[in-house]
């Protein structure tokens, strides 16, 4: 039996950022995933079909992998805190993931919360007891490996030692990088993805470097985001962080509000990139709203809730303490 949680009091304050961070890559990976999820065709490469592998397919995955493996840390650093076996909670943490993973794939056969919950099973919980400086080299390693190959779930361990690395460093050297040390990052990120992505549109290199192409997207997506951060923008970007709480509730909702909305919408008979974006819109809209007034009301979102329950083997406190003044603690 898992040792029970402790008061909510002792719980480590979350990172805002991070969840940002997190809602943005569900944002394009809702936009990305309508066209799989209501299996349109592609049809002739023309704008709208390059605009999507450019821009969208592949490009906010190996975001969501990278802070995984961030999460993992972070999880298992808050589990040590308070239990002798954090790697045990950890175990059960992803291996009550597997079911999720499955229940969720019965929707969408290409989902990936099953791969993510292997490869932490596989991959991250060994390299938990490695050296943050081994891990830093490993994931390098591995996700260069990845990419000689073909990409794809290949980038998904690398990604994950990676994320988990820069979590064993401190979020905060990532996050506290100098504005002119992310700005030349972005700039560098920005020059190389135009150019790989106007070949990959140009050449047929093979999938190699649609995924390195993506890899280098992503980077840069992820530099600017920080960028942002650091701008008046902040304000509208933190709009993001309720989604990225509730993410596992928002990558599983938005499948079923995506196949709901396609019965009449019929998507999969024709391609039409306009109709399958603006529904990719509206979902994470809907999506986006309900984050912010569930959390209003609850700790975590309900997918949230049901997986620190089954982790913990306890009923968990899922509504927000609030005293007689009506502030919450």
């Amino acid at each position: 039996m898992v040792p029970m949680p402790p008061p909510s009091a002792g719980r480590a304050p979350r990172i805002d950022e991070i969840d940002v961070l997190r809602g943005f890559a569900l944002f394009g990976i809702t936009l990305a995933n309508t066209i799989d999820i209501t299996g349109m065709p592609t049809g002739e490469p023309g704008a709208a079909y390059w605009a999507h592998e450019t821009l969208l397919n592949q490009r906010f995955f190996p975001i969501f992998a990278f802070l995984f493996g961030v999460s993992f840390g972070l999880f298992l650093d808050a589990a040590a805190r308070t239990v002798r076996d954090p790697r045990a909670v950890m175990a059960a943490r992803l291996g009550f993931l597997i079911f999720f993973g499955a229940a969720h794939r019965l929707l969408q056969p290409r989902e990936i919360l099953l791969v993510y919950a292997v490869i932490g099973i596989v991959v991250l919980l060994p390299a938990s007891y490695l050296p943050r400086r081994w891990l830093l080299v490993l994931g390098g390693v591995t996700t260069a490996g990845a990419l000689a190959l073909d990409g794809s779930i290949a980038l998904i361990p690398g990604l994950f030692l990676l994320g988990y690395a820069v979590q064993r460093y401190g979020p905060g050297r990532l996050l506290g990088l100098p504005t002119s040390r992310l700005a030349i990052a972005c700039a560098i990120g920005t020059a190389l993805a135009l150019l790989l992505n106007a070949l990959q549109i140009g050449t047929d290199a093979g999938a190699w470097l649609g995924a390195l192409a993506g890899l280098v997207t992503a980077t840069a997506y992820l530099a600017g985001l920080l960028l942002l951060l650091r701008t008046p923008a902040e304000r509208v970007l933190r709009l993001l962080a309720p989604v990225g709480r509730m993410a596992l509730t928002c990558y599983v909702g938005a499948t079923v509000l995506i196949l709901a909305a396609d019965r009449p919408l019929k998507l999969g008979e024709a391609p039409d990139y306009a109709a399958a974006m603006a529904l990719g819109l509206c979902v994470f809209a809907v999506e986006l709203a309900f984050s912010v007034l569930w959390l209003r009301y609850a700790r975590y979102g309900p997918l949230e809730w049901l997986w620190r329950c089954l982790t913990w083997w306890k009923l968990v406190p899922l509504r927000r303490d609030r005293p007689a003044g009506g502030q919450e603690r």
